[in-house]
């Protein structure tokens, strides 16, 4: 009986016992074909792998008849999941998969973000960070190597305005709120307040960027006051192990002229990083104003900065920043240096010296670091029958320490910053003067609540010279229910101390301006919250999509206003409130070598005066951003990008048109260690003077409205790219 009974069995089980199978793959490079040694292969659903041999061959063996996903992985290319049906038809040949290199921006999860002061990667932290990096910032950098505007501008929910008609002078906006709310940070550093605000995004080049962060919403935790809409803050590259050396030359149909040069190497306890460029602009009017689109500058920087590793625990960075500049724009004859009667014109006269200090001790559990910065900036502003000039001289200390365990990370620190301005030239009864500084103290706690929950809380306590106390509290939730899902909430109050600095004062060039009585102002006082979701999902093998919507609210009280005050201008706090809200919308569509880029932004920006609402000036309600994107990695690349902006508000009553600005961006290998690119910017030649007006008045004295939309038209730059 038992005999018989056994034969049933092995009858019954006999095939699945012995139906196993054997999944035998190729692994090769997709650009070169040749085989990738060391491939692993990784069934998840048995828990059983192999790697590939010198020959890119891979074999699993004893694996049940039936569906799996494979996923394919090699050390600095892709991720490669594919799906097997065992058992294969016996007609079809050993499969052969490609392996693409990888690309820096796409994998969030190895990028560590600075501006949150976390040793958290961007994937765990509960607040909202974008950021460029990797070959997005080197294909941004090439459209405007002289400057970032252009990097900056083309994200969504950030526009990059331009405060001068002639001279070219912008400011970060963000969330459709004035560029005075913006934080501009190098290294964690504020090197681009105040008085230079106007010309910061002008006079820095991209070469020597690592990354840039941007966090939209209150930041004024770790950051103080001014952070309202956000901060941006441009991470510079260090020394690596091998040696970094980088040139990059630029010209454009404007008559334009961009030089840089990148060095990074160690030797042993000592590093060193050199950054320098020179940047030459010609005079240029595309639409016959009389009046110069891109105006004549002449700017050479230069960035030293030295590294001492005493050891595995200790380092220090120190490091110098300077930049001059010599800026003229107006009437387009008289730049040109002929003989004009009665000319109109705007001159910048800048030199900047700014230090910066760094020192980090790293323990176990713990990082402290020591944070120090000294600036100086000397600016002349002459337009004809009236010059204004001055001194800014100021300082960030700060000290801070990290403090991380398996559930939760602590974050302690105080700093001091001071502000001194001296006019040296204007008017001299009323000169724009000021002594401020602020001192402050942060806590911040980062605690993994649960296996899908992170809360993030932080406590700033500032205190102000002139403005007194200012208590700063902000939380942030993440919650990833799933890897494909991940959603943030957060929000916090900030503050903005009142300034003379401002975007309506840089159009008046400081004249007739009174100073601002800390007596009789007050504050600026904000609340703001967001909310973020994330989702990514694989369409097919081939084809992903990625997904992120932002939907924000700020609201500002006691906003500052500049105001006619007779002859002169003074600012005032009228009763009410200035607030924007609105959503971004980010979709990334990938597909072999094309990537696809739609970003859109709704900005709903209002004036609360006494009782009355209003919309906020040069705000684009709706704005439209795509990047049709085909690249072959380590070989060529080319984009397509259309972005759109409806119409606008303008400060004397009309509503400025909507309009498209396209472009196209190639850059081509040559060899290992050389490469050239070309773009045609704004080839459909959108000028504001097509179709609009950029002053009244005459040529001798124009009187300047809203400038809107680009008044350069079609420009090409192109040029050549050395890295060793």
């Amino acid at each position: 009986m038992k005999k018989y009974l056994l034969s049933a069995l092995l009858l019954c089980w006999g095939p699945l016992l012995f139906a196993q199978h054997t999944f035998q793959a190729i692994v090769q490079d997709h650009d070169t074909n040749t085989p990738l040694a060391g491939t692993t292969a990784y069934i998840k659903s048995l828990n059983i792998g192999g790697v590939s041999d010198e020959n890119g061959t891979i074999s699993i063996t004893d694996i049940p008849e039936g569906s799996y996903k494979v996923i394919l992985r090699f050390v600095g290319y892709e991720e490669l999941v594919v799906k097997i049906d065992l058992p294969f038809p016996k007609e079809m040949n050993v499969p052969t998969y490609h392996l693409e290199h990888e690309h820096e921006h796409e994998h969030m999860d190895e990028i560590v973000i600075s501006s949150t002061r976390s040793s958290r990667t961007i994937e765990d932290i509960p607040t909202r960070v974008e950021f460029i990096a990797g070959e997005e910032l080197a294909e941004k950098g090439n459209m405007k190597p002289g400057d970032i505007r252009m990097l900056l501008n083309e994200s969504t929910g950030i526009r990059t305005q331009q405060t001068s008609a002639t001279s070219y002078n912008s400011s970060i906006r963000i969330q459709g709120l004035d560029g005075k709310y913006t934080q501009l940070l190098r290294d964690g550093l504020p090197l681009y307040s105040g008085y230079s605000g106007g010309l910061s995004l002008m006079q820095i080049a991209p070469l020597d960027l690592q990354q840039v962060e941007v966090i939209k919403g209150a930041s004024s935790t770790l950051y103080g006051g001014g952070a309202i809409a956000g901060l941006v803050n441009l991470i510079t590259r260090v020394p690596e192990e091998e040696r970094t050396l980088n040139f990059m030359l630029n010209g454009t149909s404007a008559l334009g002229l961009d030089a840089s040069g990148f060095y990074a190497e160690k030797f042993g306890k000592v590093g060193v990083t050199v950054f320098s460029s020179y940047n030459l602009g010609s005079p240029y009017d595309p639409s016959d104003t009389g009046l110069t689109a891109i105006p004549k500058f002449d700017r050479f920087t230069l960035n030293p900065r030295l590294f001492f590793y005493l050891n595995d625990q200790t380092s220090i960075n120190a490091g110098v920043n300077i930049v001059s500049e010599d800026r003229l724009g107006g009437n387009l004859e008289y730049v040109k240096g002929n003989e004009v009667t009665d000319p109109y014109f705007e001159q910048n006269l800048t030199d900047r010296v700014s230090t910066q200090f760094q020192l980090t001790h790293t323990t176990e559990q713990g990082k402290l670091l020591v944070k120090n910065s000294l600036n100086f900036f000397d600016r002349r502003i002459a337009i004809p029958d009236f010059t204004f000039a001055g001194e800014q001289t100021s300082s960030f200390s700060e000290v801070s320490y990290l403090h991380s365990s398996s559930s939760s990370e602590w974050i302690l620190g105080a700093n001091l910053w001071t502000d001194q301005f001296r006019q040296t030239l204007g008017a001299d009864s009323q000169p724009l003067n000021f002594d401020q500084h602020t001192l402050g103290a942060f806590v911040q706690n980062t605690w993994n609540m649960a296996p899908q929950w992170t809360l993030e809380t932080g406590f700033r306590l500032d205190y102000q010279n002139e403005y007194g106390l200012f208590p700063l509290p902000r939380i942030s939730m993440l919650f990833e229910p799933t890897e494909a899902l991940t959603l943030r909430v957060g929000g916090g109050l900030g503050y903005k101390i009142p300034t003379v600095f401002s975007e309506d004062a840089e159009r008046l060039h400081f004249r007739n301006i009174l100073p601002i009585d800390p007596t009789q102002m007050e504050a600026e006082r904000s609340a703001g919250s967001n909310l973020d979701i994330n989702y990514k999902v694989s369409i097919t093998d081939e084809l992903t999509l990625s997904t992120n919507a932002l939907f924000f609210y700020t609201q500002i009280n006691n906003p500052l206003l500049l105001q006619a005050a007779g002859n002169n201008y003074e600012f005032q706090q009228p009763e009410g409130y200035v607030d924007t809200k609105g959503m971004e919308m980010n979709m990334k569509w990938s597909y072999h070598h094309f990537k696809l880029f739609v970003g859109y932004t709704f900005a709903d920006v209002h004036q609360h005066y006494e009782g009355n609402k209003t919309e906020m000036p040069l705000v684009a309600k709706h704005r439209l951003n795509n990047v049709l994107m085909y690249e072959k990695h380590g070989d060529f690349w080319v984009g397509l990008e259309a972005y759109y902006y409806s119409p606008q508000e303008l400060n004397d009553g009309t509503i400025g048109q909507s309009y498209w600005i396209l472009g196209l961006m190639t850059e081509k290998k040559l060899g290992k260690h050389f490469s050239v690119f070309l773009n045609f910017e704004n080839f459909l030649d959108t000028r504001q003077t097509a179709f609009d007006t950029i002053y009244t008045g005459s040529l001798s004295d124009p009187q300047f409205r809203d400038i809107y939309a680009p008044v350069d038209g079609f420009v090409i730059n192109g040029g050549l790219k050395w890295a060793l």
